[in-house]
């Protein structure tokens, strides 16, 4: 029995499986920190944070896509467990570097946004008048 199509068949149920999974737990933990940065305004954090849910669902669910093909005919079950680690391992690896890349970027906007807001709520400084002089060069 051929068992290539049972692999392909694991292989996107739990691949869309774990993309649903971290993009969900991404928009839900996410959404603070775009809220934050964007300082209260809530319709628009909805907004940026489902534009990026979708993002990481077209990138993941086309890299799973295409990394679906397999060259090699899967008759064991060995075979069958062994093109699935290799598989899953990948997509669990895109997975991670894509949710901290997107924690990355998180957390970028938010600490430009938290300078943004200090620097709004500091006084001007005043100029300091010169408290000495120096020589002149080649004097």
């Amino acid at each position: 029995m051929d068992l290539t199509v049972v692999a392909y068949v694991i292989y996107l149920v739990i691949s869309i499986g774990l993309t649903v999974w971290v993009a969900r737990t991404l928009s839900r933990n996410g959404r603070i920190f775009i809220a934050d940065v964007l300082q209260g305004n809530e319709k628009l954090a909805d907004a940026v944070n489902h534009l990026l849910v979708v993002g990481f669902y077209l990138v993941n669910i086309g890299f799973v896509t295409l990394y679906l093909r397999s060259a090699d005919t899967i008759v064991e079950a060995r075979g069958l467990f062994e093109a699935l680690s290799v598989k899953l391992g990948v997509v669990l690896l895109v997975l991670g570097v894509m949710h901290l890349g997107n924690v990355w970027v998180l957390n970028k906007m938010r600490r430009r946004g938290v300078m943004e807001r200090q620097a709004a709520q500091l006084p001007p400084v005043p100029p300091v008048a010169p408290q000495g002089w120096t020589a002149p060069a080649g004097a």
